[in-house]
């Protein structure tokens, strides 16, 4: 059995982390300070890396032992979520011209030209949202200071992500209170997803190393296939050179945890 402040800090992560990064997204948004969110992508990519090499992935290998199985389930899970992103529409747009949020003459409806698009998006949002929160789980279960790091860097990618989801909800014909009110809905099941996975994995606790590596090829594969292809657009040295210090400035944030925790 794991003690019940395991528990109290699944619920206090998940919530707090859902409803702070819906909170910000929504400052960003309603600002449209667009460089201040190309800088939480750089950001968010530093923070996630670091999460997956510094923590979550040498936690997995202590628990499990098997460096080996646990990089075939990495591997599966880079293929897995590439699979349900093409068969769900699990986008992690952080504008609104992707191609999944093109307008369409068949979209439109109560809710503007938009309105189908939009409310795909809350649904992709809602399962990703469910997932983050049985990855928090899965980390605290395995050590506290992993649940903090992990947490940290799910927060950190969340924020441009919700902006990109705000920015197409606005632009689905819905106003701002509707938009904060979806998001925040949505940003429930982080917590449905944290509680649910912390009473399954009781019985189960040999499947977290199994789920750690899961979490770890979920955040490879948002940093690398959805959030660096997004900084190529930007080509001028001076971009470049920001966006590899943001990117360092969120992997020694993970190390910064790591200390403060440590201490």
């Amino acid at each position: 059995m794991f003690p019940m402040t395991v528990l109290l800090w699944i619920v206090a992560a998940s919530l707090l982390g859902g409803v702070l990064s819906v909170l910000c997204a929504a400052l960003f948004a309603l600002n449209a300070r667009a460089h201040w969110v190309n800088a939480l992508v750089s950001y968010a990519i530093g923070a996630l890396l670091g999460a997956v090499f510094l923590d979550i992935l040498p936690e997995a290998i202590a628990l499990s032992g098997s460096g080996a199985a646990l990089s075939g389930t990495i591997l599966f899970g880079i293929l897995l979520f590439f699979t349900l992103e093409k068969l769900l529409l699990w986008r992690h747009c952080h504008h609104d011209h992707c191609e999944v949020h093109e307008p369409h003459p068949h979209d439109a409806g109560a809710h503007g030209p938009h309105g189908r698009s939009g409310l795909m998006i809350m649904v992709g949002d809602t399962f990703h949202n469910f997932v983050d929160g049985v990855i928090i789980a899965a980390a605290f279960m395995a050590d506290v200071q992993l649940g903090m790091v992990t947490a940290l860097a799910i927060i950190a990618h969340e924020i441009p992500q919700e902006v990109g989801d705000f920015m197409i909800l606005l632009h689905s014909g819905y106003s701002k209170a509707q938009a904060l009110t979806l998001n925040l809905v949505s940003s429930l099941a982080t917590l449905v997803g944290g509680v649910l996975a912390y009473f399954a994995l009781q019985s189960m606790q040999h499947a977290v190393p199994t789920l750690l590596a899961l979490a770890a090829a979920s955040m490879i594969y948002v940093a690398v296939a959805d959030l660096i292809p997004g900084l190529h657009q930007r080509t001028r040295l001076r971009d470049t050179l920001e966006q590899v210090l943001l990117i360092v400035a969120g992997v020694s944030s993970i190390l910064l945890v790591n200390l403060a925790v440590a201490a």
